[in-house]
């Protein structure tokens, strides 16, 4: 099968859900035989080597890179407020991009165009006019759903009109495009229900994020006990206010030893603000981490106090596949088979993730348990060899 995959930003390094998921899958289809070719928007300006990947994978498949910028000027967002459409997509959109996509569409006979999220479908119709490969929309999660989360948690007036009035538009734009795909993917039945009761009528395929299991081996003895962290990448806005929640929440319990826990926080493009956070001896900011399984392989307990967002959170995947014990919100750990008590703890207020902190570092046994338990539910339900499958099966069955 000859499939081409669109993404809105450079999915290497896999620093981060968005380009975890795709890497995976990528190498999922490629180790299946399948012929992948992937366009990417850069809106980074990313300069990196096309070849020499960790695991070659560049190397594999026809990689095209095209550099954008969806930076708007004070004035240009101020005039966006009386614009009705959906500002934040059209950023997205970029000539060359398009064109480029139409010679190779026209050059090459595609079985399957998969769009990797909204911020790729202003190249919907283009793609439409000029291939009979069937187009399939991945939806790593609901936008219009993110941003109405967003604007209930602000208190701000200002702030939650704001993102309220982005929720409503994004919602008109998201569900007319969804509509003219031949098929969708979802990571969740929640999303998948969602979709369904918003007036979706294409077909709708559950298919989980899938990770190279054996790239994961947890080495325990390397593992700071007891020690707390947070690893996500925090231009993502769901991450930052879930972060901002959880510090300013513990952070005297955390540096007047009332709990007796390091905290680590690593991720890219971590804001300035939060170096207030640090406590020497007590809360570490550290950044984008040069190896993040390294990194949570040293650490004990994941926390992801994840308030707003949707879909399959990946580093509570990879975070299993360590054999981490994570506490999180039923909100950030949505979508996984997951079992509270078992193979992850659940806390949706202060005082959950309290008592959920509280036992953990005072129990290295049943956090080491909770994390096995973890490991097995990654190697069942989310080994890529095993998704890659079912996403190929899908593909065949349209």
């Amino acid at each position: 099968m000859r499939i081409l995959i669109l993404t809105h930003r450079v999915p290497f390094p896999q620093n981060g859900g968005y380009p975890i998921a795709v890497c995976n899958t990528i190498r999922g289809l490629v180790d299946l035989g399948h012929e992948v070719s992937l366009f990417s928007l850069n809106t980074k300006k990313v300069n990196h080597p096309r070849i020499g990947n960790p695991d070659a994978l560049i190397a594999r498949i026809n990689y095209q890179l095209t550099d954008v910028s969806i930076d708007i000027s004070w004035v240009e967002a101020f005039l966006n407020l009386f614009n009705p459409k959906a500002n934040n997509v059209d950023r997205f959109y970029n000539p060359e991009f398009e064109q480029k996509l139409i010679e190779e569409l026209r050059g090459h006979a595609y079985d399957v165009v998969q769009f990797e999220g909204l911020y790729v479908t202003p190249y919907l119709n283009a793609v439409r006019r000029t291939t009979k490969a069937k187009l399939i929309y991945r939806s790593h999660n609901i936008e219009y759903q993110v941003w109405k989360r967003l604007s209930v948690q602000k208190h701000d007036p200002l702030k939650k009109w704001y993102l309220g009035l982005m929720a409503r538009r994004i919602k008109k734009y998201e569900l007319q495009q969804l509509n003219k795909f031949d098929a969708i993917t979802v990571f969740t039945r929640p999303d998948m229900e969602t979709l369904q009761k918003s007036g979706i009528n294409v077909p709708i395929k559950i298919l989980p994020i899938g990770i190279d299991i054996k790239r994961y081996n947890p080495d325990l003895s390397k593992t700071e006990f007891p020690s707390l962290f947070f690893l996500g990448s925090l231009d993502w806005l769901p991450n930052r206010e879930g972060m901002e929640w959880f510090l300013d929440n513990f952070y005297t319990d955390l540096t007047t030893d009332n709990l007796r826990v390091k905290f680590y926080v690593a991720g890219n493009d971590v804001p300035e603000q939060f170096d207030d956070y640090e406590a020497m001896g007590k809360i570490f900011i550290q950044g984008e981490v040069d190896d993040a399984l390294e990194f949570v392989n040293s650490k004990a307990i994941m926390v992801v106090p994840l308030l707003s967002g949707g879909g399959m959170r990946v580093k509570i995947v990879e975070g299993m596949a360590m054999q981490k014990c994570i506490i999180a919100t039923s909100l950030g750990a949505e979508g996984i088979n997951y079992k509270h008590g078992e193979n992850i703890l659940i806390a949706n207020t202060r005082e959950e993730f309290y008592k959920a902190i509280k036992r953990c570092i005072s129990d290295e046994e049943y956090c080491k348990n909770i994390g096995r338990n973890a490991r097995k539910l990654a190697e069942k339900e989310h080994d890529m060899a095993k998704v890659a499958d079912k996403i190929v099966s899908f593909y065949n069955s349209l």
